[in-house]
């Protein structure tokens, strides 16, 4: 599932946007996923984060194995 809103609550806003809570970055959008099945962060209570784009897309390149870094 994947959940994108313009201002999550809990997440730091300003008037320029809101703040990636990975990278810090001010932006105008930012993004949650959570994924089906096995994966644990749906079964264990825990501070929902929201990312930028860029995290965002980081993030999914790491979980599929396809990072560079």
């Amino acid at each position: 599932m994947t959940e994108s809103r313009q201002q999550p609550e809990d997440t730091e806003t300003t008037d320029e946007g809101i703040r990636c809570d990975f990278c810090g970055e001010i932006v105008s959008a930012v993004r949650r996923v959570a994924l089906d099945e096995d994966y644990e962060r749906l079964r264990t209570t825990h501070r929902e984060q929201y990312a930028c784009p860029k995290c965002s897309e980081a993030k999914e390149q790491q979980r599929l194995g396809l990072d560079r870094g």
